[in-house]
């Protein structure tokens, strides 16, 4: 996976987690603050992946951090919401993936080229 398709299903998955947390926080008694604290930085992460920043992809990573222990907390803490949490837990980790991809290129690179491989382009 070239790093353009990397962002791009960063930028899904990113909007896919907007989304999520729009449905989610629907009939909240404070939508616009649920909005603004759950919605809010995906969408500019969002904006800062597209954009080609790699500061964008480093936050992505740690706030997906924080997205996952939210969706394990809800998922254990309030059964009515487990299927939100559960696609929330899912993304998280997607996110993870992706923005680990370009570090575990180059340490499995380096032990290739130590043990005397040709290093992948």
């Amino acid at each position: 996976m070239n790093g353009r398709r990397r962002d791009l299903a960063l930028a899904a998955a990113l909007l896919a987690l907007a989304v999520l947390f729009g449905g989610w926080f629907r009939n909240d008694k404070y939508p616009l603050a649920a909005l603004l604290v759950f919605s809010l930085p995906p969408l500019l992460l969002l904006a800062g992946v597209l954009a080609g920043k790699a500061v964008a992809r480093f936050w992505a990573g740690v706030l997906a951090l924080f997205w996952f222990s939210h969706g394990v907390m809800s998922a254990w803490a309030q059964r009515e919401t487990a299927l939100y949490a559960a696609a929330e837990i899912a993304l998280s980790l997607l996110i993870i993936a992706l923005v680990s991809v370009p570090g575990m290129r180059a340490r499995f690179a380096a032990r290739r080229t130590a043990a005397g491989a040709e290093p992948r382009p």
